[in-house]
């Protein structure tokens, strides 16, 4: 499984391109059920999933954040057609951190020789119709308490766990950029760069049917605001974006003041750049952030 790990990353996201496209078409389709009171959410969630799709998931609310477990078998599958990708840049450190009221991104990223890759597995249809089903219900629930935004949960934390093989592909998304997509408001690639993906692979995940490994968590702005500077850069420079002679620094800059700006975020005083590589330490001050244009 070790072996494997960097395929599984790179498989996440062309695993919620084709699932989430899906979930929109068949959401739109779906009736909306009368509205849900907050202390109903997670009983609806699995009830709903449960009587029209025969699954079992685990739905548990703490503060403001939704978790939805999903727990199934052989998540992935070998690809009989890998995906071909070029590697120019090799990402050994992708840091962001509040320190105090300062945000501190530290990253060691550097240009490697370009070389052609192949994404060897590929997302089992079986598995993708499933938590096809549980995004659609989710949209239904969370769309139905839409007019009580007071109650409305402000993150999603989908954990999709292959409990035979022992690892899991998770992704936490915001309620308005859900909406946003929805009713497309944004595009779906601008969806997927806010919407954070990663694989964690862990023997306790074997045979946890309940969720019982997760640390459920209430999460923060704060958090979803590093969490996605991290997930924006990964995906810049991993499957990349850019042309290998870009200016690194400039690029996370970028990065760093779309995401800000996007989610009108002031609660920090300045963000700090440290470039592993080079050495070179940028500064700027919260100003100087809102001040930059967002490209």
């Amino acid at each position: 499984m070790t072996r494997s790990k960097l395929s599984l990353k790179n498989l996440v996201k062309a695993a919620r391109n084709i699932l989430f496209i899906t979930c929109l078409i068949a959401g739109c389709a779906s009736s909306i059920t009368p509205t849900y009171t907050k202390e109903e959410i997670t009983t609806a969630i699995q009830d709903i999933v449960k009587s029209e799709y025969k699954l079992d998931v685990k739905a548990k609310l703490v503060g403001s954040t939704l978790w939805i477990y999903i727990p199934v078998e052989d998540l992935i599958v070998k690809s009989d057609k890998p995906e071909k990708y070029i590697e120019r840049f090799a990402i050994e450190q992708n840091k962001s951190e509040f320190n105090d009221d300062s945000l501190k991104l530290a990253y060691l990223i550097k240009a490697v020789p370009e070389k052609e890759m192949y994404q060897e597995y590929k997302y089992n249809k079986d598995v993708l119709a499933k938590t096809n089903h549980i995004w659609t219900v989710l949209r239904r629930v969370i769309f139905s308490i839409e007019r009580l935004k007071k109650d409305e949960p402000k993150f999603y934390y989908l954990i999709t766990a292959d409990i035979k093989n022992g690892f899991e592909i998770k992704e936490l998304s915001y309620y308005l950029d859900l909406k946003k997509v929805s009713y497309e408001f944004i595009s779906f690639g601008e969806y997927q760069h806010r919407s954070i993906q990663d694989v964690n692979i862990a023997p306790e995940i074997v045979g946890d049917k309940e969720g019982a490994h997760l640390n459920y968590k209430d999460i923060t702005l704060e958090d979803f605001i590093i969490e996605q500077i991290k997930h924006r850069i990964k995906l810049k420079f991993q499957k990349p974006e850019v042309d290998k002679n870009v200016d690194i620094d400039k690029e996370i800059i970028k990065v760093a003041v779309y995401t800000i700006k996007t989610y009108g975020f002031r609660d920090f005083s300045e963000v700090e750049l440290d470039n592993l590589v080079t050495q070179n330490k940028i500064i700027l001050n919260r100003a100087a952030v809102w001040a930059r244009p967002m490209e």
